[in-house]
């Protein structure tokens, strides 16, 4: 797991800043029902996200674990966030119209608590919204890359964030599927030498210590190792009842 205290500082500009956020935020925003009054974003980070889905008559709540996400969120949200882990969220059952988790269940062993919990705080007619297949996102079908790191991440890739898993995990919570959207990372188009850093870092779960040296010899041997591939989509999936 990345260690987002030490993260926090670069966090937002190393991972497309407010063009991104703006782009996250309105695909989200499509998906909220008109009638939506309160929203729990949930590892809400930063806050660079949840400021943007603020809107007149709308509460929104950030909720992270991490104390150097919520210090810079403190001044995009002044009052509406809380220290709070996922799968223990400090809200009433059937309290909230809206949860939002964006690109946090990629990151779990399991993501079904966290679904669980999602659905215990949200009222009848509320919807989950929630990124999918994120680590799929900056490998289109025809990029090189995919190509190159197909193998290691079909072996390694953990998916905790599949679509028809999250799909499945959702039904058995009484929720459905109610729409589907995504948006682009702007700024985020990877190149082979950033992805063989982060794998040199540790910092990709389908590149093990065990696999490295393959990973490298498998990057290295891109061309353009500085040029960056298109910026990757991400996908949202809402599930309601």
């Amino acid at each position: 797991m990345i260690d987002y205290d030490g993260e926090a500082a670069d966090y937002d500009r190393t991972r497309g800043g407010e063009p991104r956020a703006i782009a996250a935020a309105q695909a989200v925003s499509a998906l909220l029902p008109a009638s939506v009054r309160t929203v729990a974003d949930v590892a809400c980070g930063t806050g660079i996200v949840t400021a943007h889905l603020v809107a007149p008559g709308r509460l929104v709540t950030g909720f992270d674990r991490t104390k150097g996400m919520l210090d810079k969120a403190a001044s995009r949200l002044p009052g509406r966030l809380a220290r709070a882990d996922a799968t223990a969220l400090p809200l009433l059952a059937a309290s909230v119209d809206a949860v939002v988790l964006i690109w946090l269940l990629h990151l779990l062993p399991d993501a079904a608590p966290v679904i669980a919990e999602a659905a215990r705080v949200l009222r009848p007619g509320g919807v989950l919204i929630t990124t999918v297949d994120k680590d799929e996102a900056p490998f289109g079908p025809a990029s090189d890359l995919a190509t190159a790191t197909a193998p290691f991440r079909a072996r390694h890739a953990a998916r905790t964030d599949d679509r028809d898993r999250v799909i499945a995990l959702g039904a058995a919570h009484g929720l459905r599927v109610v729409g589907e959207n995504g948006f682009p990372g702007l700024g985020q188009g990877r190149t082979p030498a950033r992805w063989l850093a982060a794998a040199e870092q540790g910092r990709l779960r389908w590149s093990p210590p065990t696999e490295l040296d393959a990973v490298r010899h498998a990057l290295t041997a891109l061309p353009g190792r500085r040029v960056p591939r298109p910026d990757p989509w991400y996908r949202l999936l809402a599930l309601g009842r």
